[in-house]
């Protein structure tokens, strides 16, 4: 039995993850957002008049929802590849990458909410 696994090869496996980006963009509206959101709240970040290091914080966390985006994407793929059909399992699968992506976005605006007390805290 020939497991599909291809040899490993850094410039291959870099392909892999370009064209799975890609197929993301293209096919799922919430990345989409997720994108839009690091674009426009980083830039927020670095115009704020805090410390380089809070700005960086701030950047930072707004990949979380970001990565979390691209699990729950692969979760509803393999589900969907799995069956078509309505199925408990299939929908708590779905359900919980839907809870990551929640809860990363729940983490963020909880990080940039105390970064910013602090920092500002810190100009006063």
């Amino acid at each position: 039995m020939k497991l599909n696994k291809p040899k490993h090869n850094l410039y291959r496996n870099g392909m892999y993850a370009v064209e799975g980006f890609i197929d993301i963009v293209k096919n799922e509206t919430s990345f989409k957002w997720q994108l839009l959101m690091l674009f426009v709240m980083g830039f927020i970040a670095w115009l704020l008049p805090i410390d380089f290091t809070y700005s960086s914080v701030l950047f930072v966390s707004l990949f979380l929802p970001v990565l979390s985006e691209v699990a729950n994407s692969a979760i509803e793929r393999v589900v969907d590849l799995v069956t078509n059909e309505y199925h408990i399992l299939a929908k708590q699968a779905k359900d919980a990458g839907a809870t990551l992506v929640l809860l990363s976005l729940i983490v963020t605006v909880m990080i940039w909410i105390f970064t910013l007390i602090i920092a500002f805290k810190e100009n006063m």
